[in-house]
């Protein structure tokens, strides 16, 4: 009681957004109009591919890729099971079965050999996410993927930035997914966007991002006709134009927004290194990727420190430190149970990283003053 507030999360909005929405509001297009194309063409050549569809989540974003991939009823699609619910309510949208993947234990990202081990003739894509902001094995991933003549969406929500080898996340797949939600590395309070290098995909996801006319409202305006039809069962997963100037904004700081992130990292894991033998392990990086941090999640082996991550989380909430759990097995939640088979319940892997992970405070505000309060937080838990 009576200790500041370390929140989670704080997102990175200033004047200069404010502005832009502000002006955004005057406009007589209000959503579909040039910001919105401007907001796509600079996130494009910021990924690295040819086209980017904005939408109004990460969730819209990821469903328009299984319509577009034609995923249905006789379909399975695998996920990781230890990721958020959205990557797999987007092929059970379109009628299709979600398969949970087990998880590498050292990345938390889905494990290829279990991955492989899903795969039968049903199997129709992959949505591999890069958890934290790391990206997947994604050699395998697309090899096996290429094995077995299958369709690979990126779950990019963590991971704008990121790289595997050279090659920004959401270039590596058929198709990316983001999300601008407030905590991630880009915001537009709610969007996300899709990119593809696929020419008629690109305009299969604009087709179906507006109602599956088609003309759209401004190519309305533009010719002398007013007539459209609906050509495809559509849906309203636009972004609005005050969302897509903030973006652009937004779109200017996000290397600096990395370089914080990591620094905080740096910071964290110089901390927590000297008692990684000691129960506390920080994140493990891959040599040939980037990370971008968009969560920076500690391992509490309870066996070394003689508490839970439970304890922990509940001794920095009483410091007053925010953290949180991310995330829950999909395996275990109550609606997901539906989709498991009698001889695919076990995700040890999964089951045991859920247990012992806790995700500290980082964002690019963050000051030194609380990164420091985090970390002491953290290391004066174990020892009381």
């Amino acid at each position: 009681m009576g200790n500041p507030v370390i929140p989670f999360h704080v997102p990175w909005v200033t004047a200069e957004e404010r502005r832009a929405v502000s002006s955004a509001l005057k406009s007589r297009w209000l959503t579909g109009g040039s910001r919105v194309v401007d907001f796509e063409t600079s996130f494009a050549h910021y990924v690295g591919a040819k086209y980017a569809i904005a939408t109004n989540s990460c969730t819209a974003a990821l469903h328009l890729a299984m319509r577009v991939l034609k995923v249905g009823a006789s379909d399975e699609v695998i996920v990781p099971d230890f990721t958020f619910a959205a990557t797999a309510n987007a092929p059970i949208f379109c009628g299709a079965k979600p398969v949970f993947a087990d998880i590498d234990e050292k990345t938390f990202n889905i494990s290829p050999v279990d991955l492989q081990s899903k795969i039968n003739s049903r199997t129709k894509a992959i949505i591999p996410v890069h958890y934290g902001g790391q990206p997947c094995d994604m050699k395998e991933i697309l090899e096996i993927a290429e094995d077995n003549k299958l369709s690979v969406v990126e779950d990019c929500a963590h991971s704008l930035g990121a790289e595997y080898q050279g090659v920004k996340t959401g270039n590596l797949g058929v198709m990316g997914c983001f999300s601008f939600y407030p905590t991630k590395i880009i915001t537009t309070m709610e969007g996300g966007m899709v990119t593809t290098n696929d020419g008629e995909l690109a305009k299969k996801l604009r087709l179906l991002r507006e109602h599956g006319m088609s003309k759209t409202a401004i190519d309305r305006e533009s010719t002398t006709t007013w007539h459209y039809d609906v050509v495809d069962l559509g849906y309203n997963y636009r972004l609005t134009e005050p969302q897509a100037v903030m973006g652009l904004v937004q779109m200017k700081k996000i290397e600096k927004g990395i370089k914080r992130r990591t620094a905080i990292s740096d910071y964290y894991t110089s901390k927590f290194s000297k008692r990684s033998k000691k129960g506390i392990i920080p994140p493990y990086i891959v040599k040939d990727r980037t990370h971008v941090f968009h969560l920076y999640t500690i391992r509490v082996k309870k066996e070394e420190t003689g508490i839970t991550r439970n304890d922990l989380f509940k001794k920095l909430s009483k410091a007053g430190i925010q953290s949180s759990v991310l995330y829950t097995p999909l395996h275990l939640m109550s609606y997901y149970k539906q989709f498991l088979n009698k001889d695919q319940t076990a995700f040890p892997v999964a089951e045991k990283v859920y247990d012992e992970i806790l995700s500290l405070p980082i964002y690019p505000t963050m000051t030194k003053k609380e990164r420091s309060a985090v970390a002491t937080g953290v290391l004066t838990s174990l020892l009381s």
